[in-house]
């Protein structure tokens, strides 16, 4: 978190956390959503201010309930996920494949699912905290390089992903997902049911 968040937040503590307002979509692209657009269930405008997407990056974290937020300054702004809380690109150079987060950082895969939808999840170990694993799926447009490395059969399959390195792909239903992962996709309808 960055210092002035934390600033911030030590000067303003009792801020009203706000919901609604922010979305992370399926392919990784945080969007902001004014009232009409959350009325009329649209995904919001693409947010492209590099800065503010780094800031939003940097301050991204979840709560004890498995909602994620962007904490901005004093305010806790509660994001509503399009599928998971992490959204990953797959690349490769060099002959090499590398799983990257939506904020650009290093994702090291330690399991795979397909879902019942053809989407793919992966799991991986922080590494200052092994303990704790992030739950994240795969780009829709990165789906011919996983499969170039992948050997789908009707139990799920396995997925190459480094010398060594062979996921088994299970399966899982994408309704079950959040319950399994411990996240909430939507902040804001679980404010509007309380």
């Amino acid at each position: 978190m960055d210092e002035i968040v934390k600033q911030a937040l030590a000067k303003w503590p009792n801020v009203p956390h706000c919901t609604g307002w922010l979305l992370l979509d399926r392919r990784g692209q945080w969007r902001m959503r004014d009232d009409a657009t959350q009325a009329a269930g649209l995904p919001g405008d693409i947010i492209r201010h590099e800065a503010l997407l780094g800031f939003i990056n940097r301050n991204y974290a979840a709560d004890a309930d498995g909602q994620w937020f962007f904490q901005n300054g004093p305010q806790r702004v509660y994001v509503e996920l399009g599928y998971t809380p992490w959204i990953v690109r797959l690349s490769e150079a060099d002959g090499a494949l590398r799983l990257t987060d939506h904020a650009g950082g290093r994702f090291a895969p330690t399991a795979a699912w397909l879902d019942d939808e053809g989407g793919l999840l992966f799991s991986d170990a922080l590494p200052d905290a092994p303990h704790v694993s992030r739950v994240a799926a795969l780009h829709d447009h990165d789906l011919d390089l996983f499969s170039t490395h992948a050997d789908l059969d009707d139990t799920g399959g396995v997925f190459h992903f480094a010398a060594g390195v062979d996921l088994k792909l299970l399966r899982i239903a994408r309704a079950d997902v959040q319950h399994t992962f411990g996240f909430i996709a939507s902040p804001a309808a679980k404010a509007a049911a309380s």
